[in-house]
């Protein structure tokens, strides 16, 4: 009798249990209290985040189409819901994710996720920073006993009067979280193999239970299927239900997406399906919406956790969300031994870490960084959709400002002829560039045209053209190499010192070819 296959056809089953089961453990002691605290953070009940990250591990777990990705609630769409939520109200938010999640099915099922990767890099870093900044911004007024306000500058605002006011118990455990997360990351050896956020929630609801701290703790109904949220449609007012349904449906669909792309880079097991995985994220959204849980998206940090903990197959994934759900149903009378403060410590140190020093680092190598801050300034001055929208604008600006970044060299030569050195984008958005300089050059005189173009559009070749035409009716010369041969090797880059031969019968002179 053969043994049984594991879920991904990769070796048997038992052979997978052995290395998935331990990994999927170690998920679901990181991703427990990140769901507990990204429910706190998105102004939702606790039980949304459970109901997220049960939902999020095993539907995409099984349906998805990233293996060793894992899913659930992110701290990335955690404003955003809070927006929601203060707006219409958690019947309306669950109703919109839901509806997201019908969405994110249909862009599977056309197969465009790839879609989503055109997204500038610069403008999803500066979306997670902006999101960790006001995440920070927010939480960091639960650390201090206190209550956050409804945006990043009122946050500002009542900052320094929560500083002069903290609420002794609450304020030590909210900064003793944060404390511990930042000295586990120097743990030498095996320990740090223990998840960080772990020995954080409880460490410091130890030392709650300790001094016997009178501090809001983690409240979870007895019966946790009697508590779900039924959502409900707008009566009225649809236009924000539907700017709603669209925001979450752009921001978890590229939130997961790139996790999927990031995730398999970690490891040389399956590769990605990114439309079965967009298909897979939609059901489980929609399922989650259904029964009042928040938004999912798959989730880099647990990802990288599942991996480097072993996982080897889809297995892992979903059983953490299946520990997930007996937690929630049997042992959630222990969630509420911990208080708030801690998991809005948690949060802090999370919404830190979103702001990626490395990413800072990558985008200012590349010159990428002003659409990065373009972003970050949207998100926290205004809103997430708003800086989503400004970051993608400056792009695209940007990259007009590129392609018309042609550099057009004019020199007289000892002579009395001329050389004109043309490099960079010859495209329309230079074409007024071009003519500029070209008209430096006196009719009748001798040219010499140095092409060393990486990118001519049909306007430069036309722009061109036209002048060396020009140029040789009025009793010019011009070397150049044939535009024809320029505009076949758009994007390579002119030998340095081309052969050229005067053909002043014809509209352009040949070279010795391109490389």
């Amino acid at each position: 009798m053969s043994n049984p296959k594991s879920p991904d056809g990769g070796g048997t089953l038992w052979k997978t249990l052995a290395t998935d089961l331990p990994a999927s453990l170690v998920v679901f002691l990181v991703a427990l209290p990140l769901c507990m605290g990204i429910a706190l953070a998105s102004g939702a009940p606790i039980v949304s985040g459970l109901i997220a990250g049960v939902i999020g591990g095993i539907v995409v777990g099984l349906f998805g189409g990233v293996p060793l990705q894992v899913s659930g609630p992110a701290a990335g769409l955690a404003v955003m819901v809070f927006g929601f939520i203060q707006n219409m109200g958690l019947a309306m938010t669950c109703a919109a994710v839901a509806v997201a999640g019908v969405l994110q099915m249909i862009l599977g099922g056309l197969k465009v996720a790839r879609g989503a990767l055109a997204i500038s890099p610069a403008v999803i870093h500066g979306m997670m920073a902006g999101i960790g900044i006001l995440i920070v911004l927010g939480q960091v007024h639960i650390v201090m006993g206190g209550a956050p306000q409804s945006n990043a500058w009122q946050n500002l605002k009542e900052l320094p009067g929560q500083i002069a006011d903290l609420h002794g118990a609450a304020t030590l455990l909210g900064l003793l979280t944060i404390g511990l997360m930042v000295a586990w990351q120097f743990v030498p050896g095996k320990l740090k193999k223990i998840p960080g956020p772990l020995i954080a929630v409880v460490g410091a609801t130890s030392v709650a239970a300790f001094l016997g701290a009178d501090v809001a703790r983690v409240s979870l109904p007895e019966n946790i299927f009697a508590s779900i949220q039924a959502p409900s449609l707008p009566t009225g007012d649809w236009g924000t239900f539907a700017a709603a349904v669209l925001s979450l449906t752009l921001v978890a669909s590229a939130e997961s997406l790139l996790s999927a792309v990031a995730t398999d880079k970690m490891h040389t097991g399956p590769r990605a399906n990114l439309d079965k995985e967009l298909f897979g994220q939609g059901l489980a959204n929609t399922l989650s919406g259904l029964a009042g849980g928040l938004p999912i998206t798959g989730v880099i940090v647990r990802s990288a956790t599942n991996i480097t903990a072993g996982a080897k197959s889809r297995l892992s994934g979903t059983l953490h969300g299946v520990w997930l759900l007996l937690f929630a149903t049997l042992l959630g009378s222990i969630a509420g031994l911990v208080p708030l403060t801690v998991l809005a410590g948690l949060l802090v140190f999370v919404g830190a870490k979103l702001v990626n020093v490395h990413h800072i680092r990558e985008l200012h190598k590349r010159g990428e960084l002003a659409v990065y801050l373009v972003t970050v300034a949207g998100v926290v001055g205004v809103n997430l959709l708003a800086g989503i929208g400004m970051g993608l604008a400056f792009a695209i600006l940007r990259l007009l400002w590129h392609l018309g970044s042609v550099k057009v060299e004019v020199q007289q030569q000892p002579d009395a002829s001329y050389l004109v050195r043309i490099s960079g984008a010859l495209t329309f958005v230079g074409v007024p560039k071009l003519s500029s300089a070209l008209a430096q050059v006196p009719s009748g005189s001798k040219v010499e045209l140095d092409l060393a173009v990486q990118t001519l559009d049909h306007s430069g070749h036309e722009a061109l053209e036209s002048w060396c035409d020009t140029h040789r009716k009025t009793g010019g010369t011009v070397f150049t190499e044939s535009l024809e041969d320029v505009w076949s090797r758009k994007g390579t880059v002119k030998p340095s010192a081309p052969a050229v031969v005067d053909a002043p019968n014809h509209n352009t002179l040949v070279s010795g070819g391109a490389q």
